[in-house]
């Protein structure tokens, strides 16, 4: 089936600039080859550490930031090729919730005037036409209509999040980008926030992108989850698959980190050594080498291949040895790959300890 939303080696590179004539001498390679596919009311998250280019690639395909390259298709029409009113016309079916409700409400506007800007920009309706709309976009994440006459500041953080919610679904968008949406609130309120999302996509149909550093929100909102690592997707499978059965060194880190109530589920705490490198200069080979506890000569030098089985993609030389060494069984390799990162990884830690 077609997906609903097509990613092919996207790229953001923001150049660097020195001197008096402000000449180009490099690039932050933000963004650099990234590719998914989401298919009509399914949730991607994306997840990885900040700095890895997740906002990034977000914002680059609904054109907030220009990409660099490669080739955005919403349903079937090219993003990267519009301009003018065609472009405005495709922003009515994909819009964004931003991470902080506190910087993306302008504090001067009331409830009213943020929500009607886009149905005026857009000219959906009369004024009675537009009022209804934004009563019913309220009314769908919790909020009273007597919220329109009132100002950002006379709201909480969790309430002006809605509010934010509320102002992407009054043009009735199909694909919805949600950048950290719940990272700037309140332990208590992110769970309320997390169901609204979750209600809206079941019963308006939407298609979300949903971008963010908390896995175990990750894995109760989305259907497959892609992780990130300085530009590059390293992992992709469904949440049910990821999770269980990780393959990727840096995929084991990130949820050997995720805190877990039942003793079954807790997983052998891996740090991973030093920073992380930065994007106007990354290495050579596998991005993630210079971090990764079990990284071999050929990691060092040349690019990882993508290995894909029933979905489950992952680049990594030392995982697409392991999965062919158990004959593709995901769970004996996943296993394999843990062990030998912690393994070696305690070998290290012993080795420093060593007078």
């Amino acid at each position: 089936m077609k997906p609903f939303l097509d990613v092919r080696d996207l790229t953001v590179h923001f150049p660097i600039r020195k001197g008096v004539l402000r000449r180009v001498v490099g690039a932050v390679r933000a963004v650099d080859g990234v590719s998914f596919a989401i298919s009509k009311g399914e949730t991607l998250g994306l997840v990885g550490e900040s700095g890895c280019g997740k906002t990034t690639a977000g914002r680059s395909i609904l054109r907030l930031v220009e990409p660099t390259g490669g080739s955005v298709h919403l349903d079937g029409i090219d993003l990267r090729s519009l301009s003018g009113r065609s472009l405005r016309s495709m922003r009515r079916r994909m819009q964004i919730v931003f991470q902080d409700p506190y910087g993306s409400l302008n504090p001067r506007l009331t409830v009213r005037s943020l929500l009607e800007e886009g149905l005026v920009i857009h000219r959906m309706g009369d004024a009675a036409a537009r009022a209804e709309r934004m009563r019913r976009a309220l009314d769908r994440t919790g909020m009273p209509a007597a919220a329109l006459d009132r100002y950002p500041h006379e709201f909480s953080g969790g309430q002006r999040q809605r509010i934010a919610i509320a102002r992407a679904l009054v043009l009735e968008p199909e694909f919805v980008v949600l950048d950290e949406p719940i990272s700037a609130l309140d332990v208590s309120i992110q769970a309320q926030v997390i169901n609204l999302l979750a209600d809206l996509r079941r019963d308006l149909g939407l298609t979300y992108l949903f971008i963010s550093h908390d896995l175990s929100v990750v894995e109760y909102l989305s259907d497959r989850v892609a992780v990130m690592y300085l530009g590059r997707i390293v992992e992709t499978a469904t949440a049910g698959q990821l999770y269980a059965t990780p393959l990727h060194p840096y995929t084991i880190a990130l949820f050997s980190a995720v805190p877990t109530v039942d003793p079954a589920k807790r997983r052998s705490r891996i740090v991973l050594p030093g920073d992380v490198p930065s994007p106007a200069r990354p290495p050579a080979g596998c991005r993630f080498h210079p971090r990764c506890p079990i990284a071999e000569a050929a990691c060092r030098e040349v690019d990882p291949p993508e290995v894909s089985l029933d979905g489950h993609r992952v680049h990594c030389h030392v995982a697409a040895r392991e999965l062919d060494a158990c004959g593709g069984d995901e769970r004996r390799a996943s296993a394999r790959m843990t062990s030998l990162v912690a393994a070696t990884q305690n070998a290290g830690r012993e080795g420093h300890r060593q007078p």
